[in-house]
């Protein structure tokens, strides 16, 4: 199997909101590096934020202010999370020219193996 030679989409938005892209074939070039450690800065804080959300919404003393900032910090941590999912799903590998594709939705067994 090869990489597939496509774009890769940053973590990061462009100045007016655009998605921004990186052409490259090296994945430890400096703004691959970059792109990784922002990721993982990202999905750290998700990860943060989620431990803080169950502990907020378990309280059953919070403030609708207090549930509002969690909502919105939710949803642009949210938004980060599937941006780094469809990255990181078009840089799985694909089949090259010429290899067989798999198509299949799970493990396989010989025909033997159903008696």
């Amino acid at each position: 199997m090869t990489p597939h030679n496509e774009l890769r989409l940053l973590p990061w938005s462009g100045p007016d909101g655009k998605p921004c892209f990186l052409s490259t074939a090296d994945n430890n070039s400096r703004l691959s590096r970059l792109a990784d450690n922002t990721e993982a800065t990202q999905l750290g804080f998700a990860a943060e934020l989620l431990d803080h959300a169950s502990a907020v919404l378990g309280d059953g003393k919070a403030e609708l202010e207090e549930v509002r900032a969690l909502a919105t910090d939710l949803t642009g941590v949210l938004r980060e999370t599937l941006r780094v999912a469809e990255s990181r799903g078009h840089r799985l590998l694909a089949p090259g020219p010429g290899e067989p594709v798999d198509d299949t939705d799970g493990p396989t067994l010989p025909a033997a193996a159903f008696g």
